[in-house]
């Protein structure tokens, strides 16, 4: 994300394209849903979900729209240079040379098109991986750039947080002996015994403490996710998905489902609202996923696809939860209700892999997200030209990348506050805010270049103005509405 332009990587079929991007939004984000759909009702969440869905795949559009006049403006950048360096190279001539050769060889490249052997090439190709750094570096003013990687680091801190919080509890649950079968209907605190006189809290603390210890080192270093590790835990991601889904249609089918969701219950829309705009975050990564494809032009018809597929799934999984348990017996992370009640599951095998899941699948995303953080920093703070003395680049820059989110999870691991906060100001920042100001300074950058005839083949449907006002209202909306409700939440306490 703080980078500049990449190698695009190896490319692939735009259905392989689909999958990633599948695999990106449906992440363990999903796990925190049913529980915020019980707390605010299947009609309200029914119908916010599908909004919420909507919007997300609105400003998708917009960051590929931008993507695609990013290389617009690099090209015709190049052009220009390649301009200036032929002039430069006509001083080795007469003045006469010079104006002969400008009589004689007049401009014969359009400003849309490069002549190369293949024939004319649309500058709006997507051929380069500019990241969302990048462009806002091309888009914004100075302002804009360092409020674009405020606000992408302050959400990398809750994901870290989150990710921090999720694996201790699965591993207390797993730990404190959760797993007998008369546990199912039992709501624990944390001051409950696990072992001896060790609390739940404090056997919380003692896992968070060995995460912290074991990934954290990875901070301080470079840490590559390796093709075959994304495949072995999207595997047990769907293993465990899956096996929720089918398990919860089971009881519910056997007419032993002790759900009784409120229709609407206006209280829990905050916490679902940032929920829900946490599990549809992929625009800071679109780069990554759009850059490699190798036929580009059904894009826009696979994102829409993947959004009806990923809408689909989410609704799937958190109706099956709703119907399936007892509301007030929900966890934060889902799958603590199949590890605990043996009603639902009695395979003991079954019941261990599902408790761990999480353990597994974001333990291998921590240090990928932890480096992401660091460079950020680096980035805002880089000077032209200039370099970091060691201590801060290799240990400052560190701490303050890992510190802040380990000493929030040892205070807190409501999971479901924590997402909701973070998708509620962050998420909401870079799901609506930034790509809806990079698609409007983009197209005002390059109007005056490409020209009002200039077509961008990988324009959003959502062209209009409108659409772009419509999001900005919409996210200041949303800013207000969850602020005004945590103030009067807070002054009823």
């Amino acid at each position: 994300m703080a980078g500049g332009i990449n190698e695009t990587g190896e490319p692939y079929s735009a259905f392989v394209g689909l999958v990633y991007m599948f695999n990106l939004i449906v992440g363990t984000g999903a796990l925190t849903m049913p529980k915020a759909f019980a707390t605010a009702g299947w009609v309200v969440s029914l119908s916010l979900l599908t909004f919420l869905g909507f919007m997300s795949y609105m400003t998708t559009t917009f960051v590929i729209e931008a993507m695609a006049a990013a290389n617009a403006q690099l090209r015709w950048k190049r052009r220009e240079q390649e301009e200036v360096d032929d002039s430069d190279s006509t001083s080795e001539y007469s003045d006469d040379d010079v104006m002969g050769r400008g009589r004689s060889e007049p401009e014969t490249k359009p400003i849309l098109s490069v002549q190369r052997s293949g024939g004319p090439v649309d500058h709006f190709d997507i051929v380069e991986r500019v990241e969302m750094g990048q462009m806002a570096s091309m888009f914004f003013n100075k302002v804009g750039v360092n409020m674009f990687y405020i606000c992408i680091i302050v959400y990398l801190y809750g994901d870290l947080a989150i990710y921090a919080a999720a694996v201790p509890i699965s591993l207390m649950e797993v730990a404190c002996g959760n797993h007998s079968c008369s546990a199912g209907s039992v709501k624990y605190n944390d001051t409950d015994p696990c072992w001896g006189s060790v609390t739940r809290k404090d056997a919380y603390r003692v896992f968070l403490s060995m995460f912290t210890l074991l990934l954290g080192p990875f901070t301080f270093f470079s840490a590559q996710k390796t093709k075959y590790l994304q495949i072995l835990t999207s595997l047990m991601r769907w293993i465990a998905f899956t096996m929720m889904i089918i398990l919860a249609l089971i009881r519910i089918g056997k007419g032993t489902g002790e759900g009784r969701p409120p229709v609407a219950s206006f209280s829990g829309v905050p916490n679902l609202f940032g929920v829900c705009v946490y599990s549809f975050m992929c625009q800071h990564s679109l780069p990554s996923l759009v850059t490699p494809i190798s036929d580009k032009k059904r894009v826009g018809t696979l994102v829409l696809a993947d959004y009806v597929l990923i809408l689909g799934f989410y609704l799937l999984l958190s109706f099956t939860a709703i119907f399936c348990f007892d509301s007030s017996l929900l966890h934060d992370m889902y799958t603590l209700n199949f590890t605990d009640n043996c009603n639902v599951l009695d395979i003991p095998f079954l019941r261990y892999f599902l408790g761990l899941f999480p353990v597994f699948t974001i333990s291998t995303n921590f240090p990928i997200i932890a480096v992401t953080l660091r460079n950020n920093w680096k980035t805002l703070f880089h000077r032209d030209g200039g370099t970091y003395p060691w201590v801060v680049d290799r240990v400052v820059f560190p701490l303050i990348t890992l510190v802040p989110p380990i000493v929030v999870a040892f205070c807190t691991h409501n999971l479901e506050s924590l997402v909701g906060i973070t998708g509620s100001y962050a998420g909401t920042g870079i799901q609506y805010i930034i790509p809806a100001c990079l698609v409007f300074y983009s197209r005002r950058h390059l109007e005056p270049v490409m020209g009002r005839d200039a077509i961008n083949k990988h324009q959003s449907p959502f062209r209009h103005a409108f659409w772009v006002w419509f999001v900005w209202l919409w996210a200041a909306s949303c800013l207000i509405f969850v602020t005004a409700n945590i103030i009067l939440t807070d002054t009823k306490k």
